[in-house]
């Protein structure tokens, strides 16, 4: 990660809710959401805050290749992205609301294979879709968004299918947490975590939020 990588331009007020969101599955208790938007240290740090989310991991996917490592993945060889697996609970937060927040404050969905000075398809906006339904309500949302001219440019994240997702090395696991104080955490993550304190203030876990501070 690129330690002087500017802030992307987000916007200042919450997004609409998405038109399309379906109830789960009354027996539903445990869903996964795969998500590329940058710098994985910065994204992992925002979703692990939601109330209903069990857990959050970084990683790889979306390569051509059967593994994947932090040095792999950052020569640009391999197509993968740095991602994030979050394990929730759709009865308490449910796929589309996980995107409200993706699209909102965890990354810049407007940047092409990067994030402010961070730049390689490794950095690209993603969303790893498990099935048809999760497909259908990331279209539907990027379609409704770019209608409302949300963002000055149009969406450019992707939609893929989730064919394996790489846990990255232990080092690069809950790192925003364990290193408040690095430089590019302090920069960029701790800045996304503020926003979603204020834009999804009573979505939070209680007492999140104080693990990242500028």
């Amino acid at each position: 990660m690129n330690q002087t990588c500017e802030l992307p331009a987000l916007p200042h007020a919450p997004i609409p809710a998405a038109s399309l969101d379906p109830p789960p599955p009354a027996a539903a208790r445990e869903a996964v959401a795969v998500l590329a938007g940058g710098c994985f240290w910065c994204v992992e740090a925002v979703f692990r805050e939601l109330e209903g989310v069990l857990g959050v991991r970084a990683g790889y996917c979306g390569g051509s290749t059967d593994s994947a490592s932090y040095e792999a993945v950052c020569s640009g060889t391999t197509d993968h992205a740095e991602a994030i697996e979050i394990r929730h609970d759709p009865q308490r937060i449910r796929f589309a609301q996980l995107l409200r927040v993706f699209f909102a404050v965890a990354h810049d969905p407007t940047q092409r294979d990067g994030q402010g000075n961070d730049r390689g398809r490794q950095y690209r906006s993603a969303i790893f879709c498990a099935d048809a339904t999760q497909h259908q309500i990331a279209r539907s949302y990027i379609d409704q968004l770019d209608a409302a001219g949300v963002f000055a440019a149009p969406i450019a994240t992707e939609l893929l299918p989730l064919r394996r997702f790489h846990p990255a090395e232990a080092c690069h696991q809950d790192y925003a947490a364990r290193h408040p104080q690095q430089p590019y955490i302090a920069l960029v993550a701790a800045p996304k975590v503020a926003k979603l304190q204020a834009q999804f203030g009573s979505w939070l876990k209680p007492g999140a939020a104080r693990g990242v501070r500028a």
